[in-house]
C-alpha cells in the first residue's frame, strides 16, 4: 500500500487542510499567528474554544503536510485532544473532530511506530462511528476511516482481529457508497488492499482474487489525470504479484510491471509516493527477472531500489522495508555472478534495517529471517561457521516472534531447517540433523501456509531422511511420503484451470515414484500401490470425480445429490473454459475475466461444502477420497491381470494384481533402471524423428544415403555389426528387463497366434518415462519364427491408473439404448497439414462393414461437418470413429485437438459434452496417447482425454501412423467386432480386435524391419 493509501481519511472540517494546503506556507503561518492569539484571549467558553482549537489543530496539520515539521504535528495531535474534550458527545460536530484527532494520529504513526497513537487513533474512529447516525452523508467515510486504522494497526501489531474488522468495515462503507461517487475509487482501493493483506497473513487465495477485482474497478473508476491514479495502479500491481507468487501464473506478472512502471511514471520526482512506487517495482522486476534469466532487469531493480533508499528520510517508519527490500535484491544478485560484495552488501543493509524495526512490530521476524538467509548464504560461500551460527539464532529468533497458525509458519520452519542441516554437514552434530528433520516435518504437516511451500518442505524432509540414513525408520519415511502425496494434490485444486494445475505438477513429477520405491524397499507394497494411485493422473481423477455417478446418494439424498451433481457440472466447466488476461484487453474484460475467477472459486468452496455433507452422512464417510489398499484391489477385471510398473532411481518393481487372487504379487525387475529407460526413450525418439513419424500422412520410409538435400534417414543403424537395429534392440531390452520377468511369474504358455479369444488380457500401467515405451510391443524380433514377443503370450491394453479401469468395470457395461452405434468421420484436408486422402477410404469401407452388419453408423466426410457439429453428433452415438490429423498440445493439454477442414475439435470442448452413454473412440490420427515428456504421469494426451470425457474404451496411437495401412487396420478390427459379436456391435472386445488388426498387419509387412515395426506398434488400446 502507497503512503497516500496509509494516512486516515479526512472527512467534513479535516478537508479543510485541503483547502489551507492550496495557500501560500506564509498566509497558513499567519493564520496560524492569528488564531493562537484569538485562543489565548477566547473567555472559557467551551463551545468557541472547542471550535478554535479544532480550527488551530487543522491548520497546524496543513502546515506540517507542507514542511514536515513534527513540532506542528504534535501540536495539532495537542490541540485537536483539547477540542475533542470540550466537546460534549452530542454535539453534531464531535465525529468530526474524533475523526480529525485519529487523522492526525495516524500520521504521526508513520514517523515515530508509536503503538499507543494507533491505539487511541482507532479508539477515535470508533467513538466517531458509533457517534455518526445511520443514514448520516458521512457515515460511509468513518467507516472506513476506522477500517484504515484497524488496517494499519494490524500492519505494526499483527493482530489478524483487527485485519478481519477492517475488511467488515470497508465492505459496510462500500454498501452505503452509491455508485458513481467520487470516493468509490479509493473505498474499492482500502477494501481489496485490506483483502490483499490478510492474503498475505492467511493464504486465503480467494481473499486476493477478491483484492484483484475490486482493485480492477477502482482503475476504472478513477479518471486518467487523477491524482490518485498512481497510488491505484500501483496497488492493483502489488496484488497482482501476490497472487503470481501463488499461483505461478506469469501473466499475472507481466501486467503487474505494466501496472507498476505507469505508475512510477505518473509520479513526478519529489512526491511523497515515488519511493513506495520505485520499491513495489522493484520486487516485480526481481521476480520477472528470477523467471526470465535477465539480469538487466535484477540490476535496473537494484538501482531504482538505492532510488527508493535514498529519496526516504533516515527516521522514516518505511526505511527498515526499504533497506530489507534492497538487500534481497543484493542477495539475488549474488546467487547470479557469485559476488561476494553484493553479500556483504546484504547482510549490512539488513542489519541496519533490523536496527530500525522495534520489537513487537509485526515485520521483525520477517526480517530476523531474512538476514538469517543472508548470513547462511554467506557461510556457504566462505566456509565462516561464526556466520552459520548466527543465520540459526536469527532464524530462531524469527520463530519464537511469529505465532502458531501464521501463514509464514512454514516458511521460517523450512529456513532454519535448511542452515541447521547445513551446520550438520560441517559439524557431524546429529542434534542439529535431527532437528532439521522435526522442523520440516512441522513446516510440511503446518495447518497454514501455502501448499507449494509446506510441499518444497515435505520434499526436504523426504530428502534429509533418504539422503542422510542408510536405513530410516519406517514410521519416518512412510509418514514423510504420505504428507508429500497429499500435499501434491492440495497445489492442484479444483479452483485453478485445468493449465494451472497442470503447470504446478510439473514441479512434483517423479514424487509418487519415488515414494513407491521406498514403500518397495520396506516391503509395504500396499503403501506402494496407495501412493501410485494417489500421486499420479491427478487432473484426471479430478474429473472423474466430477462426474462420478451418485445412484446411492441419490436414494439417500435426492436433493443433496442434484445439487452435488449441478455443482459439479458447474466447476468442470469453469476449470476448463476460463480465459487468461491479455495485456491488450479493455478493463471492463478485465474485471468480467476476475468476476469468473471468482465465480470459479466460489463453486470450488460450494463443492467442498457439499463434499463434506455427504461425509457426513452414515456410510459416506469415504465417498471421493483416495483410495485405499484394499478398496483399490475391489472391482478388478474378473480374468486377466493388471500390471502397475514403478521405475525409480533407486530400482524398478512390478505389481500384479489379479481379482480373486488377494495379495498383489511384487516382482522386482533387478535388471532394470531408470537410466535405462531414459536411454531407450532417447534412442526411440531418435528413430521417430529420422523416419519422419510426426503425422498421418508420413511413411516410415528409408531414403537412400546418397540423395544429399532430401529430409529422410539412412538405412537403419545396427547395435553392432550383424546385430538388431536400433528399435529392435529396444523391444528386446524391454522383454528381458522388464516383460518376460513379469509373464515368468505369472507362468503365462504361449498362446496360439492366429487365436485372438483365448490368450488373457494384461492392462499395462508404466509409470514414468517407461509410459512412453511400447510394453505391448516388448519381445525379441527375428527371421522367421525366432521371434518371441509379448503378444503370443496375452492381449495388451493399457490404463493411466489402476483406479481408471477399476472405475469402469465396477459402473458395467451401458445398456443398449438410442445411442447404440458409430459416428464415422474422414478429414482428409484440414488447413496447415499434409493431405491424408486414406481416410476417406477409411471411412467409406467401415461404413460399408458395418451397415452390412446391421450396426447403427453414420458417416460425414470433409466439409459435411463442421468440428462443432462433430461434438453434436457424438452426443448420439456410443462410439466415435475419427480418421484424420492429430495435435498434441504439450503446454496446454486441454488444447490437443483433431483438425477438421473449419478449425479443430479440441479436447477441451469435448470434455465439456454430455457423453453419457459414451463406449468406443478410435482415434485413427496420429500421436494420441504419447504423452508430455514433463508430465509422464499424468497422461496428458487424447486418449487420456477421451477417457475423462466418458469413453470405456480408446483405440489409439503412440505416434504417426502411415495412411496406407490406416483404413486395413480399421477395418480388420470392425469386422473382428461383428463377427464375434452375439449380436450387433459388442465393443467389449475391443482389445481383442485390435489384437487380430495388428497381427493381420504384421503377416502383411512380412518382416520385422524397423520400418515394419514402427508401422504397427504406435496403434495401442487403453481403458476397460
Amino acid at each position: 500500500m502507497a503512503d497516500s493509501d496509509i494516512v486516515c481519511n479526512k472527512s467534513n472540517e479535516t478537508r479543510l487542510s485541503e483547502e489551507d494546503g492550496r495557500r501560500d506556507l506564509a498566509e497558513i503561518t499567519k493564520a496560524i499567528a492569528k488564531l493562537r492569539k484569538r485562543v489565548q484571549l477566547t473567555p472559557e467558553d467551551p463551545a468557541k474554544m472547542g471550535r478554535r482549537f479544532n480550527k488551530l489543530g487543522t491548520l497546524l496539520y496543513s502546515r506540517f503536510e507542507q514542511t514536515g515539521d513534527f513540532v506542528d504535528l504534535d501540536e495539532a495531535i495537542e490541540r485537536e485532544e483539547k477540542s475533542v474534550e470540550l466537546t460534549p458527545d452530542c454535539h453534531s460536530e464531535m465525529p468530526v473532530r474524533l475523526n480529525s484527532l485519529a487523522t492526525f494520529l495516524c500520521s504521526r504513526v508513520h514517523s515515530t511506530e508509536n503503538i499507543s497513537d494507533i491505539d487511541e487513533a482507532v479508539s477515535m474512529m470508533q467513538r466517531s462511528v458509533a457517534l455518526t447516525p445511520d443514514g448520516h452523508p458521512d457515515m460511509p467515510e468513518r467507516l472506513q476511516s476506522l477500517g484504515t486504522s484497524l488496517w494499519l494497526r494490524f500492519k505494526r501489531i499483527g493482530h489478524i482481529e483487527d485485519l478481519n474488522d477492517a475488511i467488515f468495515k470497508g465492505r459496510e462503507s462500500l454498501e452505503l457508497t452509491p455508485e458513481g461517487h467520487v470516493d468509490m475509487p479509493r473505498r474499492l482501493d482500502s477494501l481489496a488492499t485490506s483483502l490483499s493483506s490478510r492474503f498475505e497473513r492467511a493464504g486465503d487465495i480467494g481473499d486476493v482474487t477478491e483484492a484483484i477485482s475490486l482493485k480492477r474497478k477502482s482503475v476504472e473508476r478513477t479518471p486518467d489525470n487523477h491524482e490518485r491514479m498512481p497510488a491505484t495502479l500501483s496497488s492493483l500491481g502489488s496484488s497482482l504479484h501476490l497472487r503470481f507468487e501463488r499461483t505461478g501464473d506469469i501473466g499475472d506478472l507481466d501486467e503487474a510491471l505494466v501496472m507498476k512502471r505507469q505508475s512510477v511514471e505518473l509520479t513526478p520526482d519529489g512526491h511523497a509516493d515515488l519511493p513506495t512506487m520505485l520499491m513495489s517495482l522493484c520486487a516485480s522486476l526481481k521476480l520477472h527477472s528470477e523467471r526470465t534469466g535477465d539480469i538487466a532487469e535484477l540490476n535496473d531493480a537494484v538501482l531504482l531500489n538505492r532510488k527508493s533508499v535514498e529519496l526516504t528520510p533516515e527516521w522514516h517508519v518505511d526505511m527498515p522495508g526499504r533497506l530489507t527490500n534492497l538487500a534481497v535484491l543484493f542477495d539475488s544478485r549474488f546467487e547470479r555472478t557469485g559476488d561476494i560484495g553484493d553479500l556483504d552488501e546484504a547482510v549490512s543493509k539488513k542489519r541496519r534495517a533490523l536496527e530500525l524495526t522495534h520489537h513487537g512490530h509485526s515485520m521483525r521476524p520477517a526480517r530476523l529471517n531474512s538476514l538469517g538467509i543472508s548470513l547462511w548464504m554467506r557461510s556457504e560461500r566462505n566456509g565462516d561457521i561464526a556466520d552459520l551460527d548466527e543465520a540459526i539464532s536469527m532464524k530462531r529468533n524469527a520463530l519464537e516472534l511469529t505465532p502458531f497458525g501464521h501463514v509464514d509458519m512454514p516458511v521460517l520452519l523450512t529456513s532454519l531447517s535448511r542452515s541447521l542441516e547445513s551446520r550438520f554437514q560441517r559439524t557431524d552434530n546429529l542434534r542439529d540433523l535431527y532437528e532439521a528433520i522435526y522442523k520440516y516435518k512441522a513446516a510440511a504437516t503446518h495447518p497454514s501456509g501455502s501448499p507449494h511451500t509446506k510441499l518444497e518442505a515435505a520434499k526436504r524432509w523426504v530428502r534429509s531422511l533418504t539422503r542422510n540414513f542408510s536405513h530410516p525408520t519406517p514410521s519416518d519415511i512412510l509418514l514423510a511420503f504420505d504428507t508429500t502425496i497429499h500435499l501434491i494434490a492440495l497445489t492442484a485444486t479444483l479452483e485453478q484451470t485445468l493449465q494451472r494445475r497442470y503447470a504446478h505438477l510439473r514441479d512434483s513429477s517423479g514424487l509418487p515414484l519415488q515414494g513407491a520405491s521406498s514403500a518397495f524397499t520396506l516391503g509395504r507394497i500396499d503403501k506402494a500401490l496407495e501412493w501410485l494411485e494417489q500421486g499420479r493422473c491427478l487432473v484426471w481423477g479430478q474429473l472423474t470425480n466430477l462426474r462420478t455417478p451418485l445412484d446411492d446418494l441419490r436414494r439417500h439424498d435426492s436433493s443433496l445429490a442434484q445439487n452435488f451433481m449441478e455443482t459439479s457440472k458447474q466447476l468442470e466447466t469453469a476449470g476448463s473454459v476460463r480465459s487468461t488476461a491479455r495485456m491488450d484487453m479493455l478493463p471492463s474484460e478485465k474485471i468480467s475475466l476476475e468476476e469468473e475467477a471468482q465465480h470459479h472459486l466460489q463453486l470450488a468452496r460450494q463443492w467442498e461444502g457439499l463434499l463434506e455433507r455427504v461425509r457426513a452422512i452414515p456410510g459416506f464417510g469415504n465417498f471421493l477420497k483416495p483410495l485405499q489398499f484394499e478398496a483399490i484391489l475391489q472391482d478388478l477385471p474378473e480374468s486377466g491381470y493388471v500390471i502397475v510398473i514403478n521405475v525409480d532411481s533407486h530400482r524398478c518393481d512390478a505389481i500384479v494384481l489379479q481379482a480373486g487372487e488377494g495379495a498383489p504379487l511384487h516382482v522386482p525387475l533387478s535388471n532394470f533402471t531408470l537410466e535405462m529407460c531414459g536411454q531407450y526413450q532417447k534412442d526411440l525418439r531418435t528413430q521417430l524423428k529420422a523416419y519422419h513419424l510426426r503425422d498421418r500422412g508420413g511413411e516410415a520410409v528409408v531414403l537412400s544415403e546418397k540423395r544429399d538435400g532430401e529430409r529422410g534417414i539412412r538405412s537403419a543403424t545396427l547395435t553392432k555389426a550383424g546385430a538388431r537395429t536400433i528399435v529392435q534392440g529396444i523391444l528386446k531390452g524391454l522383454w528381458d528387463r522388464v516383460v518376460e520377468p513379469i509373464l515368468q511369474r505369472l507362468n503365462l504358455s504361449k498362446t496360439d497366434r492366429s487365436s485372438s479369444s483365448s490368450a488373457p488380457r494384461i492392462w499395462w500401467c508404466p509409470t514414468g518415462p517407461l509410459s512412453f515405451l511400447p510394453l505391448h510391443a516388448a519381445g525379441v524380433y527375428g527371421g522367421g519364427n525366432s521371434s518371441e514377443t509379448v503378444l503370443d503370450y496375452a492381449i495388451s491394453s493399457y490404463t493411466p491408473t489402476v483406479t481408471a479401469l477399476t472405475d469402469r468395470v465396477k459402473n458395467g457395461q451401458p445398456e443398449a439404448t438410442q445411442t447404440s452405434g458409430i459416428f464415422v468421420t474422414s478429414q482428409p484436408n484440414a488447413p496447415g497439414v499434409s493431405s491424408i486422402p486414406g481416410t476417406t477410404k477409411e471411412a467409406r469401407i467401415i461404413y460399408d462393414v458395418l451397415t452390412e452388419g446391421g450396426v447403427r453408423v453414420e458417416k460425414l466426410e470433409g466439409s459435411s461437418v463442421s468440428a462443432a457439429s462433430c461434438l453434436d453428433i457424438m452426443e448420439t452415438f456410443s462410439a466415435v470413429h475419427l480418421a484424420c490429423h492429430g495435435s498434441q498440445n504439450a503446454e496446454d493439454p486441454l488444447g490437443s485437438r483433431f483438425l477438421f477442414h473449419d478449425g479443430s475439435m479440441e479436447l477441451g470442448a469435448i470434455l465439456q459434452r454430455n457423453l453419457k452413454d459414451a463406449d468406443l473412440a478410435f482415434l485413427s490420427a496420429c500421436q494420441t496417447s504419447t504423452g508430455v515428456q514433463e508430465l509422464p504421469d499424468e497422461a496428458v494426451h487424447l486418449a487420456a482425454g477421451m477417457l475423462a470425457a466418458g469413453y470405456r474404451r480408446v483405440v489409439a496411437t503412440m505416434w504417426s501412423i502411415g495412411d496406407r495401412h490406416a483404413p486395413d487396420v480399421a477395418t480388420d478390427f470392425y469386422q473382428y467386432l461383428l463377427d464375434h459379436s452375439k449380436a450387433g456391435f459388442n465393443s467389449e472386445l475391443s482389445a481383442q480386435a485390435l489384437h487380430y488388426a495388428i497381427n493381420q498387419l504384421r503377416v502383411r509387412l512380412g518382416d520385422s524391419s524397423d520400418r515394419s515395426l514402427l508401422t504397427w506398434i504406435p496403434y495401442v488400446h487403453f481403458g476397460y
